[in-house]
């Protein structure tokens, strides 16, 4: 019996020491549109309880994860269902053909909100990630929890300063998201690879100052990662809005 007491009580001094937690992520929808936010569990873990949901303007809903996990949240936009039942979304789409995202990633330009909880020391590090480009402005934030634990946000209407190279235009003509010049061009000094893998040959490019400039919390390139992570330990909520 006592052996058996000991066991448990090493597992449990284990599940707190390694900084296991559940936490709860609730999405908030600031836009004056509905959107569909879409989940993605990485590192071919089971995915969440739902994985595509559509979000009214106002709105909110929420997910309990239970750490430790990793993984990527986003909102499509204009999204319809043809007459042949199939759903898709002019911005985000993540290809389903479903409401639900079923273990498929955005397709770029999406505005990211990146979050590993309960990572290496226990630590939760999360970001706004424009890395794929832009669809909408969104922010993270953490409630409860202890360090620094600073909200991390892209408030800004990025497509608004968006050159032509980088526009993606909706049926009206109108801009609804603005590609990464490494989506738009595919070319290693804007995606850091080849001879441009590392911080010291891949600098800011003059696209990439654009999305810093417009959102300087936010991951502008690959190596933009000096004032856009942002740490946080055991914190049990996280709010993901849309159109801060």
């Amino acid at each position: 019996m006592m052996k058996t007491l000991a066991l448990y009580g090493l597992t449990l001094a284990f599940f707190f020491l390694s900084g296991a937690h559940s936490a709860r992520i609730t999405f908030t929808n600031n836009c004056p549109y509905t959107v569909w936010p879409g989940t993605l569990t990485s590192d071919q873990k089971p995915q969440l309880s739902t994985t595509g949901f559509e979000l009214a303007s106002t709105a909110s809903s929420a997910i309990d994860v239970q750490a430790p996990w990793k993984g990527r949240f986003w909102a499509r936009t204009l999204c319809s269902t043809d007459s042949s039942g199939r759903f898709s979304c002019a911005t985000a789409e993540c290809s389903s053909g479903q409401v639900s995202c079923n273990g498929n990633g955005a397709v770029p330009p999406a505005s990211l909100v990146e979050i590993n909880i309960a990572a290496d020391g226990g630590m939760d590090f999360y970001d706004v990630s424009l890395v794929d480009g832009f669809n909408l402005p969104v922010s993270v934030a953490t409630q409860g929890g202890t360090g620094e634990c600073k909200a991390s946000s892209c408030p800004a209407n990025v497509n608004a300063a968006c050159p032509a190279e980088l526009q993606v235009k909706g049926s009206d003509g109108s801009v609804i998201a603005c590609k990464s010049a490494c989506i738009a061009f595919n070319e290693p000094q804007y995606c850091c690879t080849g001879a441009y893998d590392k911080p010291e040959t891949c600098p800011p490019t003059n696209y990439s100052q654009i999305f810093e400039q417009q959102c300087p919390q936010a991951y502008s390139y690959a190596y933009d990662d000096q004032n856009s992570t942002f740490t946080c330990s055991g914190a049990p909520n996280y709010v993901i809005t849309f159109c801060p």
